[in-house]
């Protein structure tokens, strides 16, 4: 089946592609049904490697996408010259460079820049945001803030992301503002609104033109894969490039 993708819609210039993955398409069979991308989570090779052949093909890619071993930190590789991929995100001003996040939960950030001449992929999960990847991904752009945009990808949405008093804590010591980004479920556990804290971190570093966000991966179980939903399960791939 053909692959389906989620094109962003932001006003980056023309020459800044960038796509996300869903499950639909691809070779993978259950539980990793459809588009899977990613090799780490105990999916066949060779349907990883499939999928990824009909990744570059559908979009003519212009070349293969560095893959990041993400560890829920901050590190932020030059993506055309780095060789240790151990880093959460990854920025280029390169055209034949294409920078790329995986995700079943977390948040995939897109960057670019105004003048279509540098983009940045970030992953973002809880750890991930409470740590700053997101200002360490704009620090490594080496840009005006004010000329970067931001697009926010598809992650656990806001009415089923439950954390805890401690989760919640770690964020408010950092920002009190962020309190406004939970809502209580329970005793000791909140909801969580990951889209609410990546715009207060992001605004805190002086970049407002954000877009996206509010697709959330639990809730869509046909086009989404989701860790916290399914546990054993595939990954969306967010990509961008400059053409």
């Amino acid at each position: 089946m053909k692959p389906e993708f989620i094109f962003p819609d932001w006003p980056a210039p023309r020459n800044i592609k960038s796509a996300v993955t869903t499950r639909i398409g691809g070779v993978s069979q259950s539980p990793y049904g459809g588009f899977n991308i990613a090799s780490h989570v105990e999916d066949e090779p060779e349907s990883v490697r499939q999928n990824r052949q009909l990744l570059k093909e559908v979009l003519a890619l212009p070349a293969e996408p560095v893959w990041l071993e993400q560890v829920h930190g901050v590190r932020v590789i030059d993506a055309a010259i780095e060789t240790d991929h151990r880093a959460d995100a990854s920025y280029t001003g390169n055209n034949k460079v294409v920078c790329s996040v995986m995700t079943a939960d977390c948040l995939p950030v897109l960057f670019c820049n105004r003048a279509g001449s540098k983009v940045a992929a970030a992953h973002a999960g809880w750890r991930g945001l409470a740590e700053g990847v997101l200002e360490a991904t704009i620090d490594a752009l080496a840009e005006q803030n004010e000329n970067i945009l931001a697009w926010l990808g598809p992650a656990i949405g806001p009415e089923v992301f439950e954390i805890s008093d401690e989760v919640r804590d770690i964020f408010l010591r950092n920002n009190v503002q962020a309190e406004s980004a939970f809502r209580a479920s329970k005793p000791g556990h909140w909801l969580a609104d990951l889209y609410e804290l990546a715009r207060q971190r992001l605004a805190t570093k002086g970049v407002t033109q954000v877009f996206g966000g509010g697709e959330c991966t639990y809730s869509d179980s046909v086009r989404f894969y989701s860790y916290r939903r399914d546990g054993k399960t595939g990954r969306m791939a967010s990509l961008i490039w400059i053409e």
